[in-house]
């Protein structure tokens, strides 16, 4: 029979954040995965958790995941654990939990501290609905695609960051969703340091321009407002003329009275003006 696979939540700086169920899961397993051992050791020390640890991380991945499922299979029972917050969130645990599906290997969280979540709800940012995107990719490309995407956002946005590179992501989300779009720039969430600075964009670069980063950041960025949305929309269709808006929505394939209908919509008039504006 096999084993089971944990994903442990550990603090996000704060030891008195780890609970009780996860001091004792960390205990009960035959083994901890950790991304880095160095950084987990004092934890477990702390709590006097002496399971065998091995490193399981970005660069190791696949034949430590197989190492890993191998063992899953022998009946072991394994905790995953990353240098601070819940497993599978910008880290490889996400492949493990794959594998383990694949190979119908059982797997249970035992839930703690998140990063993005303590940060957005702390940010004075709307977090109703929020888009999570971690670390953005290394490659400028890609970046740029990313950040292209984030343009039309309507949900708050979170992006993790070091605080080395922290002011050339800030110079690029500038560039991408403009100088007056409000962001929280969290640090040293839970640690003695804690800080929340809520500010526009541009004031963010300003500041930061002055003031070295210091500690990992948690961005919390307002999203496109609704009302910037709907601007935006009606100026795009008073562009053109109704007859062209309704052709459009006909070249999708609508009948004329549901393009009338979704015209209407668009520009905020009754289904009559539309009609008889095109009489």
């Amino acid at each position: 029979m096999s084993g089971t696979l944990y994903l442990v939540a550990t603090p996000i700086g704060n030891l008195e954040d780890m609970t009780f169920r996860a001091v004792r899961i960390l205990n009960e397993v035959d083994l901890i995965a950790a991304e880095d051992t160095r950084t987990s050791a004092p934890l477990l020390a702390h709590y006097e958790i002496k399971t065998p640890m091995t490193s399981y991380h970005e660069f190791n991945k696949l034949d430590k995941g197989e190492t890993l499922i191998d063992k899953l299979k022998s009946g072991q029972n394994i905790a995953i654990i990353t240098d601070a917050g819940t497993p599978g969130i910008s880290d490889p645990g996400e492949e493990l939990v794959a594998r383990c599906f694949e190979e119908d290997i059982e797997v249970f969280a035992v839930p703690g501290a998140v990063a993005a979540v303590t940060a957005v709800t702390t940010s004075g940012q709307h977090c109703r609905r929020f888009a999570f995107e971690a670390f953005l990719p290394k490659q400028k490309k890609d970046r740029k695609r990313i950040l292209d995407e984030l343009k039309e956002e309507t949900r708050t946005i979170i992006i993790y960051e070091a605080p080395h590179h922290l002011l050339e992501t800030l110079k690029e989300i500038k560039e991408a969703l403009g100088d007056d779009r409000e962001i929280t720039c969290c640090r040293e969430l839970t640690k003695k340091f804690e800080e929340k600075l809520k500010m526009t964009l541009k004031e963010a670069v300003s500041y930061y321009e002055e003031n070295e980063p210091r500690g990992e950041f948690v961005l919390c960025i307002a999203g496109k407002s609704r009302q910037q949305v709907e601007e935006e929309q009606k100026a795009k269709w008073e562009e053109i003329s109704l007859e062209e808006h309704v052709q459009s929505y006909v070249n999708q394939g609508m009948d004329k009275k549901e393009a009338m209908k979704a015209v209407a919509k668009d520009r905020g008039l009754s289904k009559r003006d539309v009609y008889n504006a095109l009489l």
